[in-house]
């Protein structure tokens, strides 16, 4: 039987949920999560940084240090012998009588974590993929990793009923980013991104990207583009945990570029591989 982590102790997945759990009647919590390739959770300070900044935003206090926390994460890996996949991580507000404000006293922070086999999507990343086109009607508060994602949900199933790997989300003209990752495209030789503000996450291996473009020499340039800008770009692609670097090749019926993944995104896909080979050899 897998292992999860609730609070501070690893034990069976039975029992554990309380229907006055905040985080089921309010989406009142934060979550993350963290890529794990051969045993090893991948940029897990980064995780920890931005759990610890969505929780103050939602004014929130963690149980317990994130120190602490990933000692546990690190050791649920382990009890679950977790090859390949995901760390999925919990803190809601905690029980209390069903009250639109904030519990007064008396409650407590509730932690919950799983792990789940998940491979890379390597095949994909080499040869791309498709997307649709979405409004985004997500409030306006992006930039908190809250479990409120039924717009996301409504979304990402758009995609699938069009076999699409993601909807890009737009508010009018301006893209913003996607259902569950971050949107890059390359014109000209550069890279352009919306942001970091309230209108999107600012992803951790988005962050990563800028590392691995400063150091091949690509520029990158923080500013809104328009849908019609991003459909008659060079390149296109997409970074999320664990989904990496995936090549965009179509958007709707408009195909990007020469319909192949371009120069700059293969070259990511490819640092962006040596940066874990790094981490799971240590």
């Amino acid at each position: 039987m897998m292992k999860m982590l609730y609070n501070d102790r690893i034990i069976g997945r039975e029992n554990i949920i309380d229907m006055e759990d905040r985080a089921y009647q309010f989406g009142d919590g934060v979550y993350e999560v963290i890529g794990v390739y051969d045993r090893q959770p991948f940029l897990l300070d980064e995780h920890m940084e931005r759990l610890e900044r969505s929780a103050k935003e939602l004014q929130l206090k963690l149980p317990y240090a994130t120190k602490q926390l990933k000692v546990k994460l690190e050791e649920l890996v382990a009890v679950n012998q977790l090859v390949e996949g995901i760390i999925y991580l919990q803190v809601s507000r905690g029980i209390a009588s069903r009250e639109h404000y904030f519990p007064s006293s008396g409650v407590s922070p509730i932690t919950v974590a799983y792990t789940r086999e998940e491979e890379r999507m390597r095949s994909v990343e080499d040869k791309g993929a498709t997307a649709v086109l979405t409004e985004d009607i997500r409030w306006l508060r992006c930039d908190i990793k809250t479990l409120n994602l039924l717009p996301n949900v409504l979304a990402k199933q758009k995609a699938v009923e069009n076999d699409a790997i993601e909807s890009i989300l737009h508010r009018g003209d301006i893209v913003t980013e996607a259902s569950a990752s971050n949107v890059f495209m390359v014109k000209d030789g550069n890279v352009f991104t919306h942001p970091a503000n309230n209108y999107i996450l600012n992803g951790i291996t988005r962050k990563k990207i800028f590392q691995l473009c400063k150091t091949l020499g690509i520029t990158v340039k923080e500013q809104t583009f328009t849908v019609d800008e991003m459909l008659k770009a060079d390149e296109v692609f997409i970074t999320a945990t664990k989904l990496d670097v995936v090549p965009i090749l179509k958007i709707d019926d408009k195909t990007i570029g020469n319909g192949k993944p371009g120069k700059i995104t293969r070259k990511l896909v490819k640092e962006f591989r040596l940066c874990i080979n790094e981490v799971v050899q240590r």
